[in-house]
């Protein structure tokens, strides 16, 4: 019989050699020094990263939880990643710097292996406030010896929201994507087809143009929304398997996912003639994502943005059925991690825009079943800021002269 004894609470154990990771090592040497510059000021001697995007950020690791927690504890001279056993040496080969892997043998492993790595008697630990669960707060608490507990979450999502020139480039080539998945989506768009089939076309377009642009990328998480008639009144609702039907309003939206950076494409479309007042309304949608293009530049505000969007759509008579904040931060984000909220284009967000910064313009309208030109409506671009304005990355064209298929 085993000795339970003796099985390991963690250890280390390289297999196989390093991959190739997202950016330059010299990249994440810069992300770890911002950090280590706001550690210094905060005085806090390590950092314990939990959120998969902040994990991915500083390490290059994107975790997969299936319900196991995950971290990286950040000091002064060191990066190590915390991973569970069931992933092997994967978290260590795409991890930069150190890896620690806890087993789950006993309950409490995970703490023990972050234990390992932090400074002794640690009296002060830097946690992402917004992701750590009270249980566990309380369990770090109890099995670190009672550091206090510094939220260094927002201070992170600042760094976060400038991004690099390397960054800018993935940034680039996912919008190229993107666009490759929307000819896909359109080309198979025809009266009888299902949801499910026109988004697949765009799925597989996309993954098979990254694992050719990319091919040491990890190849997940690539996904397409493509709604129709009803189901286009939420920007989030699910594919489906409802047929299109003649005289449907259309909802393109693609979201290539590169080594855990997200990009989008989203666009509005009719299967045949749409009827008078949903052209009216489209074109309306269309003017005020050309307004927002065209305020999005160095010195902006976010909520200024917003505020003459809203002018235009109150003038128009459409406030009302305005959905939610007309664009946000791209990074490393997805739809079940990260978040930039610093920098959305809403009216309680003042944040002053600044080169480097990118951001989309998305404008949505929703009018309720029932009533003329019922559906959602919206356009998405992606722009990045520069010194003197904006450029809009994203090529596929938009409006009813290119997105009414017979």
């Amino acid at each position: 019989m085993t000795d339970l004894s003796k099985r390991p609470e963690f250890f280390q154990r390289p297999n196989g050699e390093k991959a190739p990771l997202p950016f330059s090592a010299a990249e994440y040497e810069r992300r770890l020094a911002t950090l280590r510059a706001i550690m210094a000021e905060r005085d806090v001697p390590a950092v314990l990263l939990t959120s998969m995007h902040n994990i991915a950020y500083y390490s290059g690791f994107l975790y997969c939880s299936f319900g196991r927690p995950y971290g990286c504890v950040v000091t002064q001279d060191r990066c190590t990643t915390i991973s569970a056993n069931i992933d092997a040496g994967q978290p260590w080969r795409r991890s930069f710097g150190d890896n620690v892997t806890y087993t789950d043998w006993q309950r409490n492993n995970y703490w023990r292996a972050v234990a390992s790595v932090l400074p002794t008697s640690v009296k002060r630990l830097g946690i992402e406030g917004d992701h750590l669960t009270l249980a566990a707060r309380d369990t770090a608490v109890s099995m670190l010896g009672g550091p206090e507990l510094v939220d260094i979450a927002p201070d992170t999502m600042a760094a976060r929201m400038v991004k690099s020139a390397e960054e800018i480039v993935l940034i680039r080539e996912g919008a190229r994507v993107a666009d490759v998945g929307g000819a896909a989506i359109r080309a198979a768009i025809k009266e009888g087809t299902r949801e499910i089939d026109v988004a697949m076309a765009g799925r597989d377009a996309m993954e098979l143009e990254i694992a050719k642009s990319r091919p040491e990328s990890e190849l997940r998480d690539t996904w397409v929304w493509f709604q129709s008639g009803i189901n286009t009144d939420g920007a989030h609702n699910p594919v489906t398997t409802r047929k299109l039907e003649m005289g449907d309003i259309l909802s393109l939206n693609t979201f290539p996912m590169i080594s855990g950076y997200y990009t989008a494409l989203e666009r509005t479309l009719f299967l045949g003639e749409p009827d008078a007042e949903s052209l009216r309304i489209w074109k309306a949608n269309i003017a005020a994502h050309e307004l927002g293009i065209s305020l999005i530049k160095p010195g902006a505000t976010c909520s200024g943005i917003c505020a003459e969007i809203n002018r235009f759509f109150a003038d128009e008579g459409l406030l009302q059925y305005r959905s939610f904040g007309y664009g946000h931060s791209f990074g490393i984000l997805s739809h079940y991690y990260g978040r930039e909220a610093g920098l959305e284009l809403r009216e309680d967000i003042d944040t002053v825009l600044e080169p480097g910064m990118v951001v989309s313009m998305e404008p949505m309208l929703w009018i309720p079943e029932g009533r003329p030109g019922a559906g959602g409506y919206r356009e998405h671009d992606i722009l990045v800021v520069g010194e003197t304005g904006a450029e809009n990355i994203t090529g596929f064209p938009y409006g009813p002269e290119k997105n009414i298929v017979a």
